[in-house]
């Protein structure tokens, strides 16, 4: 899986449109201030005994953790005054929080409360959190089910991400090992194409503006419409299958997880150690196996399916069996 480790590496985190120029400026002004008060700069830096704080930011940090349920709402002279700066970089810390969207003003100009980043923040953790928490014992149910390692994975924007694995117990599977945190194309891997399931062709043009995608088989879509064609079949099926399409050696069954909004949360997959999955026999059974989880984990996530939702269908197909 050496691909899969390298592959993403390097890769830089865009800045949020709109904030480049009020950054950049409250930047510039939070350098001044500290330039102007170099002993307090010296003993932040000192504070936790790392030489790798960043001054600027463990006090904005700091100044979002003085607000609270019982004191909602602050101005800088106290805030100054709490943390041990000096009040000009405490307007300016207080300007950069407001400009990023973490806080707002209240009662003119002069405080401060907390604003919708901060909630935006919280929800997410708790997003993540309750996908991982709930999503393990069933990754293991279907681990111990059928003998193979899964994997729950999300979408970072051209990236999928595992978030969550129950590596398999059979020393002939145990070879496929990925860790949490791994990073692939989503353009090229099966989980990136169902976890695309709800975009658009535009949505997904403006993900891909570029006339040729990164090849990395044969297998993979070459162009914007090509992926379009493939996220829109998967989407009609409600799981997606691959047969070393990303690397050889490696199969995968893949579905959507989708939370209380309906939208597609996570992918839940299993990984089979080898090109092919097998015949029908062998397929079906994993494909509904694997539909039923990611069934389940969007129950879990207060999901309620609508009639014409191809993952629970799957999900009730039974078996083929041999005749």
């Amino acid at each position: 899986m050496a691909k899969e480790e390298q592959t993403g590496a390097g890769r830089k985190q865009a800045r949020p449109r709109g904030a480049a120029a009020s950054t950049s400026q409250d930047d510039a002004a939070l350098s001044h201030a500290d330039g102007a008060d170099s002993a307090d700069s010296t003993d932040e830096e000192s504070t936790g005994g790392s030489t790798y704080l960043v001054p600027g930011l463990e006090r904005g940090l700091r100044i979002l953790a003085e607000f609270s349920a019982r004191e909602p709402i602050l101005g800088a002279p106290e805030l100054s005054k709490r943390i041990g700066i000096p009040r000009t970089t405490t307007f300016r810390l207080l300007q950069t929080l407001e400009a990023l969207g973490f806080l707002e003003r209240v009662n003119g100009d002069r405080y401060f409360r907390l604003s919708v980043a901060v909630l935006r923040l919280g929800f997410e953790y708790l997003s993540s959190l309750e996908l991982t928490d709930v999503g393990t014992p069933i990754l293991e149910r279907l681990r111990d089910a059928t003998g193979l390692s899964t994997h729950l994975l999300i979408r970072d924007q051209r990236d999928v991400v595992f978030v969550a694995k129950a590596q398999t117990h059979e020393p002939m599977f145990s070879s496929v090992k990925v860790h949490v945190g791994t990073r692939l194309p989503a353009h090229a891997t099966v989980h990136g194409q169902v976890l695309m399931g709800d975009l658009s062709f535009e949505e997904l043009r403006q993900l891909y503006p570029e006339p040729q995608l990164e090849r990395f088989t044969e297998r993979t879509p070459a162009t914007v419409e090509e992926l379009y064609g493939r996220v829109r079949e998967s989407a009609a099926l409600g799981y997606a299958l691959s047969e070393a399409s990303f690397e050889r050696g490696i199969s995968v069954v893949s579905a959507p997880v989708r939370d209380q909004s309906g939208k597609i949360a996570a992918a839940l997959t299993v990984t089979i150690p080898r090109s092919d999955i097998g015949e029908a026999e062998e397929r079906e059974p994993l494909i509904i196996a694997v539909c039923q989880a990611a069934l389940e984990l969007s129950e879990r996530l207060s999901y309620r399916p609508r009639p014409d939702d191809p993952t629970a269908a799957q999900a009730r197909r039974r078996p083929v069996t041999a005749h």
